[in-house]
């Protein structure tokens, strides 16, 4: 019986921050730690990559985090793309592309994608974005059971609509309504595990 009691959260990770706690050698940048006090042996589970901002998992908690990511959990992403973005391009997103991973090709799985109907209410990005002077852009919706690297932005930009934003919304049925950037959330083990 394992007596350990470990701590779980959900956090609203801002622009420009890596999805870790410690480097070995930071050189300037911003990592998760500051965002808050959190216990010691905390660890993301999954990742976004500096750019992007959204919704990631906390555990102490090492084989929650392994459930979690064996468990092809559903991530849904709002896109915001340069460009008016195509049916075709979005039922290409949806049946799979052929990606770079590690030099190598790789085919996504099947996802769903599709233009959102609506402006997403998200707080303001540190970095700003371009406007549309510069040509339209258009948000999408992609929810994807897998997560290689940059998989998104990889993903738009092959069918000819680049990533412009990339935020995370929801993992399984935890979303970021509600949250600000850099806010963190005590979550039950339940909640992580969508029961």
């Amino acid at each position: 019986m394992d007596s350990v009691t470990h701590h779980h959260y959900k956090l609203f990770k801002p622009y420009g921050y890596l999805s870790q706690f410690y480097l070995p050698n930071p050189k300037k940048k911003k990592l998760l730690g500051e965002l808050g006090d959190f216990p010691e042996g905390i660890m993301a589970i999954g990742r976004l990559d500096e750019p992007s901002e959204g919704l990631i998992f906390l555990t102490t908690d090492g084989k929650i985090s392994e459930w979690v990511r064996s468990q092809k959990v559903e991530k849904e992403y709002y896109v915001l793309v340069d460009g008016d973005i195509t049916e075709e391009a979005l039922n290409q997103l949806q049946e799979g592309v052929e990606i770079s991973i590690d030099g190598q090709p790789y085919q996504t799985k099947p996802c769903k994608a599709f233009k959102l109907d609506f402006v997403p209410q998200l707080p303001e990005r540190g970095k700003r974005i371009r406007d549309d002077r510069h040509g339209p852009s258009v948000w999408i919706s992609v929810t994807l059971r897998e997560g290689k690297y940059r998989q998104v932005r990889k993903m738009t930009a092959v069918v000819g609509f680049p990533t412009l934003r990339l935020v995370r919304y929801r993992i399984g049925k935890e979303t970021i309504e509600g949250m600000e950037k850099g806010e963190f959330k005590t979550l039950s083990l339940k909640e992580i595990k969508g029961e």
